[in-house]
């Protein structure tokens, strides 16, 4: 009995030991555990972990220069995770200052296989500085002796003079975090807009002041706000389908400077109100003078256009005319030099300059437009509560045609009207009224794009032949419209060469406009079915509209953004003689739901007695889904997948 008694009391050390082993994410010393325990259960696709890092910015008393120690603890859990022992640090220079790094420090740490710990130093000889371009200088350097199991840890001091962007802290990266901590002491003299992204939620958010944390050789003194964050259990960001910029959801702090206080007593108002800059807008050479051109663009237009009476079909004209004679070049940011001038001779320009010139056509024609400075799906959203002009770099138009308001863009010549790119829908702009005042309006696509396939076929002598008629609309519809104007015979070849579950004896494209709402074509085919014994197997789904799920994270910290609402239906119906063949095999109906109505799936089946019908459709009723949201739409995007795989009609020769 005592025996059992110690072999039980064995297995509960034993067993509170492993549960109680975990890598010492409370400070930067490496632990044995940090260095035996070799994998992440949260996160088992990740190949390197940030154990604990720690940030400490302030502004150094005897210089006055905004200084950053930073600590940092990784362990290495695979090959894959190599690349986070190069590391790599931008340093701003302008003509006269620069930023600085001081106190690299680094070591290596492996477990050998006697118990014993190795640890190497980074040497100062493997740390390399060269230039990136001529405002930003790039020093790397490489941890030594990285293995499977390592533990790196380095440290380091960054030292600015621009006080204008105070160091942002990111808690989160691409790989997991278990603790980020960051302080951030500010004189009372700087006052900043603080802003914290992300949908991670801090753990520790605290503040404080420091008196008379800095003086001068005149005697001035300031004090310094004090504020430490801690962030714990941080998911990796990992980039996925159906985003815009990582920009917008990374959890972070950043600031921008506001205003600044002189230790003389004079004030700097950096950031500015909207009123002011609206203002300022009125006379800027980029936008405010470029709204007053109807002397450069009134011989533009031909008399039929001009005095074309119905409002809406001038505008719609006048849009197509600038799409299909002006050429975007690729660029959209909107300040710096605009010449429409040099855009009607050369028809080649940046985004800014066609949209505007789109403007002075509209507004010369007596249709009521305005400015909307926005900024692109990729490029980041806007501050809302203060002006940032630095973070705009896209101009769209909003015109207002018998009461009714649309959006327009003449970049491309496949966009319909009302229709802007796809890059633009990033959920809201400044709409630019230099009269009444600028205000923020929502960009949002009211029409649902669409996609269907009507797909009739027969059974015959065990070959299955039919039509298909494949038609999207809206933003479905685009990019096909691009490939197939751009090359109308490399598409039927592309489209022939890619579907090869099926044979296209013919194939057709009924859109004939570039800028037509919708797509449509048909194709007539046939297929060898699969015939096993006397079954004989016939698959509804000869194409998909998805091939594999697009989401496939463990776990997402934000929103999946489609950009518009869709739907999808594919209704397939086959034909056969029921004196030849019988029906063994359906598919099963199948429902679905997302969350809250936000989206429904139907799978039905109908059989008579020569025919069977399949209709399939599903939808996505929200534009934008929060994160909450990801593993219904994870299990949603599964279902569909599963159904278009694995559904079979067999049919038996009687």
């Amino acid at each position: 009995m005592k025996k059992i008694a110690t072999t039980l009391t064995f297995l509960l050390i034993t067993f509170i030991s492993f549960s109680q082993a975990k890598f010492n994410a409370s400070g930067y010393n490496v632990t044995n555990d940090d260095l035996t325990i070799n994998t992440y259960s949260k996160d088992s696709t990740a190949n390197a972990l940030v154990i604990y890092e720690y940030g400490n910015s302030y502004v150094d008393p005897d210089d006055f220069r905004l200084k950053t120690e930073i600590k940092r603890k990784i362990k290495i859990l695979n090959r894959d995770g190599f690349s986070k022992a190069d590391i790599s640090v931008l340093l701003y220079k302008n003509s006269d200052r620069k930023e600085k790094i001081t106190d690299i420090v680094g070591t290596t740490s492996n477990m050998n296989a006697n118990g014993t710990v190795d640890i190497q130093k980074l040497d100062k000889s493997q740390i390399f500085t060269e230039k990136y371009n001529n405002n930003y200088t790039l020093v790397k350097f490489t941890m030594p002796d990285i293995k499977e199991g390592s533990v790196i840890k380095y440290s380091y001091t960054l030292d600015t003079p621009f006080m204008f962007n105070y160091k942002s802290w990111y808690f989160q990266s691409d790989i997991p975090t278990l603790y980020s901590e960051y302080h951030a002491s500010i004189p009372a003299n700087y006052e900043y807009n603080i802003k914290l992204v992300g949908e991670i939620p801090l753990s520790v958010n605290t503040s404080d002041i420091e008196h008379d944390c800095l003086s001068t050789s005149t005697g001035a003194k300031s004090d310094c706000f004090k504020s430490v964050y801690v962030m714990k259990d941080i998911p990796a960001f990992i980039d996925e389908r159906y985003m815009t910029t990582r920009e917008n959801y990374i959890s972070k702090v950043e600031y921008e400077l506001k205003v600044y206080k002189g230790f003389d007593g004079g004030v700097d108002n950096i950031t500015k109100s909207w009123k002011t800059v609206d203002k300022e807008f009125k006379t800027e050479k980029s936008i405010g003078r470029q709204l007053n051109k109807g002397s450069l663009v009134k011989d533009l237009l031909s008399t039929e256009i001009t005095k074309e009476k119905d409002q809406l079909k001038k505008a719609q004209v006048i849009l197509e005319y600038v799409q299909n004679n002006y050429k975007w070049n690729g660029e959209n940011n909107i300040f710096g030099e605009v010449d429409l001038k040099k855009l009607v001779k050369n028809k080649v320009g940046r985004s800014s300059e066609i949209n505007l010139l789109l403007f002075n056509l509209l507004n010369e024609n007596n249709i009521q437009v305005l400015p909307v400075l926005m900024s692109t799906r990729g490029n980041g959203l806007p501050t809302k509560i203060f002006p940032v002009i630095s973070e705009f770099n896209y101009i769209i138009l909003q015109a207002t045609i018998d009461g009714k308001e649309y959006f327009l863009d003449a970049t491309s010549p496949y966009l319909s009207f009302g229709q802007l790119p796809y890059r633009c829908l990033n959920q809201y702009g400044r709409l630019l009224d230099l009269k009444e005042g600028s205000y923020w309006v929502d960009i949002k696509v009211e029409e649902n794009a669409a996609a269907s396939y009507i797909v009739e076929t027969k059974i015959e002598d065990d070959i299955v032949k039919g039509n298909l008629e494949h038609k999207t609309t809206g933003y479905q519809s685009n990019d096909l419209k691009e490939v197939y104007f751009k090359n109308k015979s490399g598409y039927i070849t592309d489209y022939q060469n890619n579907n090869t579950t099926f044979t296209v004896l013919n194939h057709d494209v009924n859109t004939t406009q570039k800028n037509s709402s919708e797509f449509l074509e048909t194709i007539e085919f046939e297929i060898d079915s699969e015939v096993i014994g006397s079954s004989i197997y016939v698959n509804p789904f000869i194409t998909t509209f998805f091939d594999d799920n697009p989401l496939k994270l463990q776990e997402r910290t934000y929103p999946i953004d489609f950009g518009y609402k869709d739907s999808y239906t594919y209704i397939y119906k086959l034909a056969y003689d029921a004196n030849i063949y019988e029906v063994t095999e359906l598919p099963e109906i199948k429902k679905h739901q997302l969350p809250n109505g936000t989206g429904t799936l139907l799978m039905n089946v109908s059989q008579s007695d020569s025919e069977i019908i399949i209709y399939f459709k599903f939808n996505f009723k929200d534009a934008i889904y929060n994160q909450n949201y990801y593993p219904y739409l994870k299990a949603y995007f599964s279902t569909i997948i599963d159904l278009q795989k694995n559904s079979l009609i067999i049919l038996k020769k009687k």
